[in-house]
């Protein structure tokens, strides 16, 4: 019988989301641990079975560096950008066109989807700019020097007609994010920063961001202190009281720039939880942290 509840509180989100595109942004241990990222396909079959429009962009910084480590070349960071040379460009290709989008591809047919890994840089999906330099100030010194981060782009338009034709036909498109430059360079690309854009460009229901966090938390080492819900004109007092930190700042930049472009909300999950795309989509109390707007 509890099953069946389940099912019962689930409806009028089916019902709500139907035909809906729904961005998920695959990251942490939803990518990188097999059982993870079985669970984490499987949801996204299911969302598609159940009448909705999937559409993944997965990141892979931690597997870049192993690579670039293994090829002996030190990763060096900017204000979390990864300074991207040309030999850099090609290791990053190299991961998340030929790895990582092709074991996401897998792993969503195996669980009986229809998958396509694409690259921003296929028929034009995403165009990008480069990066302007990084001012960056010596704290102990105050001296400040210029940095440019190499081949790093950032996103100017998304080409929706191919994602369009994929979820139109059926299929789940997987998108790495790498950019198409001027005079068809490859830019790399932020993921999460990505995955906004998209959901934004195809007017996505939802964007929902998969890490290795509960959510937001006001005590970081205290899980019951997530935050279920947060409108976005409360985020500049977290930012300013010290709740919403580091990584997790780019992340939630990153939500209320869908929010504001025209996605209904945002969710930052913790993807090492069993089926937590699916207990946030369906069900009252959700799992994760929700921004609105």
């Amino acid at each position: 019988m509890y099953d069946v509840n389940i099912l019962v509180e689930a409806l009028p989100y089916i019902k709500q989301f139907h035909g809906k595109k729904i961005l998920i942004k695959y990251g942490g241990h939803a990518m990188i641990n097999e059982e993870a990222m079985a669970s984490t396909a499987r949801d996204t079959v299911l969302l598609k079975y159940v009448g909705m429009d999937p559409i993944v962009v997965h990141g892979g910084g931690p597997e870049i560096s192993r690579s670039m480590k293994k090829l002996g070349k030190k990763a060096e960071f900017v204000e979390g950008l990864r300074i991207t040379d040309e030999e850099t460009m090609e290791i990053i290709k190299m991961v998340l066109v030929g790895k990582i989008s092709t074991n996401i591809v897998s792993e969503i047919n195996l669980h009986g989807g229809k998958s396509i890994g694409i690259s921003g840089k296929d028929s034009e999906l995403i165009h990008a700019r480069k990066s302007p330099k990084k001012i960056i100030i010596n704290k102990d010194t105050g001296e400040s020097k210029e940095v440019d981060l190499g081949f790093v782009g950032e996103v100017t338009c998304i080409n929706n007609d191919i994602l369009e034709m994929f979820t139109s036909n059926g299929y789940i498109p997987v998108v790495a994010p790498i950019g198409l430059g001027e005079n068809g360079t490859t830019l790399n690309l932020n993921a999460d920063t990505a995955a906004g854009e998209i959901a934004d460009s195809m007017g996505a229901e939802k964007l929902i961001i998969l890490t290795d966090v509960p959510g937001v938390l006001r005590d970081p080492d205290d899980p019951s202190t997530k935050i279920q819900k947060i409108h976005i004109d409360e985020i500049p007092g977290l930012i300013e009281e010290g709740i919403i930190t580091g990584g997790m700042i780019p992340k939630i930049e990153t939500c209320v720039n869908a929010i504001k472009g025209g996605v209904k909300s945002a969710h930052i999950l913790d993807g090492r939880v069993p089926h937590s795309i699916l207990l946030e989509i369906f069900t009252k109390e959700g799992i994760g942290t929700m921004i609105y707007g």
